[in-house]
C-alpha cells in the first residue's frame, strides 16, 4: 500500500512577495508585480517590462560569501526553501537525514551567469571565465545547495521539463514519498531568467507580450492576449509521508492525491492542436485520486497569456470535465506574477495550497474582453470565498510537456 502524502511547509519569492505569507495576501487581493524592467536598459529591446522578484537580498537568508557564489535563480531557491522548512517545524537533528532528499526543478538555470561569464570570454579572453561558471550555471545546483545546507543525504535530483519543471518536481517528490523511497522532501522550482539574453530569445520566439501595456500584457484568457510575461522567483514546500507529520506532531496544510505527467509529441513549441496531452495529464492525477470531475474546486491553470495556451487549456479542461466545466472555477495566477518559467508550478503549487487553508480562490487579473474560444468561469478581477475540498493545478512546457498535480483538504480518513 502506497504511504499518503502531506503538506508541512510553504517558501516563496516572488513579484509580488518575498515570502508565502505576503505572496498570498497579494494574491488574494489581485496585486501586480509587472512593472519597467530595471534590472537592465531595455532602450533597444521591443520588450520593456517583466515581473520582477523586488527588494530581494540574499544576505537575509545566506552570508554574502555564500551568496557570491550562487546564480540568482539558486538565491530564489535557497530562500524559498530556508522559510518553508522553518514553516515546517522540522527538527533537522531528529530527520533521518538518508531518508531526507530534495528535488528542485529549474527551466534554464543559471542564465544570468552564463550570460555575464560568456561576456567576459569574448571581451577578456578564456582565462578571465570564472572557476564557478559551470556550478553557478547548472540548473541542479539549486537542489545541491539545499541538500547541503540542511544535510539532506536521500533523493536528489532535479528536473528540467522547461515551464512544466516545478509541477514535475513536485509530482516527482511525490512518487518518492508514495513509494517509500523518502520521508521528507524538500520540493519546488526556481528561476531567474529576466536578462537581456533571456528577454531577447523569447521575444525573438514571439512568445512574449510585446505591447508594453503594465496593465493589458499579462491577461491570460481575454481574447486581446498576445504573449505572455517573463517572471522570475522560486516556490518551495516540504513534504512528507502521513506517518512521519503524524508521529513528529506537524501541522498539515493539506494532502496531495494525484499527480498525472505526459508527453504531447508533436512540436518543440506549439501545444497539441487537440489538447491531448493536457487532457491526459489532468485525467491521470485526477484518476489517482479517485474522485469525480464534480467534486474538484479550483483549477490553477497553466494560463499563460499565449493565444494558442489558454484556448487549448480550456479546450483540454472540456475533454476532462464536461459540462463540469462551466462550473468549476478556474483563474491563472500568472496575470499577477507573470510566466516565471520552471518556477511558475512551484509557485502556484502555494496558491492551491493557501486556497484549500483560506477557503478561498485567487482572480485572474486584467480581465476585459472575452473570448468565445475561452469560455470558462475564469474568476475575473476578482477572488472568492469558496468551500476548497481539492486543487487541481496545470503545468505545460515546450517540449510537449505537461504536468498536473491534485491537493485535498487534510483529513485524518
Amino acid at each position: 500500500m502506497k504511504n499518503r502524502v502531506v503538506i508541512t511547509g510553504m517558501g516563496a519569492v516572488t513579484p509580488i512577495g518575498n515570502d508565502a505569507k505576503t505572496f498570498w495576501q497579494n494574491c488574494r487581493e489581485g496585486k501586480s508585480g509587472i512593472d519597467y524592467i530595471k534590472g537592465f536598459d531595455t532602450t533597444d529591446f521591443k520588450v520593456k517590462i517583466a515581473a520582477e522578484v523586488k527588494d530581494f537580498n540574499p544576505e537575509n537568508y545566506m552570508d554574502k560569501k555564500e551568496a557570491k557564489r550562487m546564480d540568482k535563480f539558486n538565491q530564489f531557491a535557497m530562500a524559498a526553501a530556508k522559510e518553508a522548512v522553518e514553516d515546517s517545524g522540522l527538527n533537522l537533528d531528529e530527520v533521518n537525514k538518508y531518508r531526507f532528499g530534495v528535488l528542485v526543478g529549474s527551466g534554464i538555470g543559471g542564465l544570468g551567469t552564463i550570460q555575464a561569464e560568456c561576456q567576459k570570454l569574448l571581451e577578456k579572453g578564456p582565462s578571465r571565465v570564472s572557476p564557478l561558471f559551470i556550478p553557478m550555471a547548472i540548473s541542479n545546483m539549486a537542489s545541491g545547495s539545499i541538500a547541503i545546507k540542511y544535510g539532506a543525504r536521500g533523493l536528489c535530483t532535479s528536473v528540467v521539463t522547461a515551464c512544466a519543471s516545478g509541477t514535475n518536481a513536485i509530482g516527482d517528490a511525490f512518487r518518492a514519498l508514495q513509494n517509500g523511497i523518502a520521508d521528507v522532501m524538500i520540493a519546488g522550482g526556481a528561476e531567474a531568467s529576466i536578462t537581456p539574453l533571456g528577454v531577447a530569445g523569447f521575444t525573438s520566439i514571439t512568445a512574449l507580450n510585446t505591447n508594453n501595456d503594465i496593465e493589458r500584457a499579462s491577461i491570460p484568457f481575454d481574447k486581446e492576449r498576445n504573449g505572455f510575461v517573463i517572471g522570475e522567483g522560486a516556490g518551495i514546500i516540504i513534504m512528507e509521508t502521513l506517518e512521519h507529520a503524524l508521529a513528529r506532531g506537524a501541522r498539515i496544510y493539506c494532502e496531495m492525491v494525484g499527480y498525472g505527467s505526459t508527453g504531447d509529441a508533436y512540436h518543440m513549441t506549439q501545444p497539441d492542436p487537440e489538447g491531448q496531452g493536457a487532457t491526459r495529464s489532468m485525467q491521470l492525477a485526477i484518476e489517482e485520486s479517485g474522485v469525480a470531475v464534480e467534486d474538484i474546486s479550483y483549477i490553477n491553470a497553466h494560463g499563460t497569456s499565449t493565444y494558442y495556451n489558454d484556448k487549448l487549456e480550456t479546450l483540454a479542461i472540456k475533454n476532462v470535465f464536461g459540462e463540469q466545466a462551466y462550473k468549476v472555477p478556474i483563474s491563472s495566477t500568472k496575470s499577477m506574477v507573470g510566466h516565471s518559467l520552471g518556477a511558475s508550478g512551484a509557485i502556484e503549487a502555494v496558491v492551491c495550497i493557501n486556497a484549500i487553508k483560506d477557503s478561498y480562490l485567487p482572480p485572474t487579473i486584467g480581465y476585459k474582453v472575452p473570448d468565445e474560444e475561452c469560455d470558462l468561469d475564469y474568476i475575473p478581477n476578482v477572488g472568492r470565498t469558496a468551500d476548497v475540498e481539492y486543487t487541481l493545478s496545470n503545468s505545460f512546457g515546450f517540449g510537449g510537456h505537461n504536468a498536473t498535480i491534485m491537493f485535498k483538504k487534510w483529513k485524518e480518513q
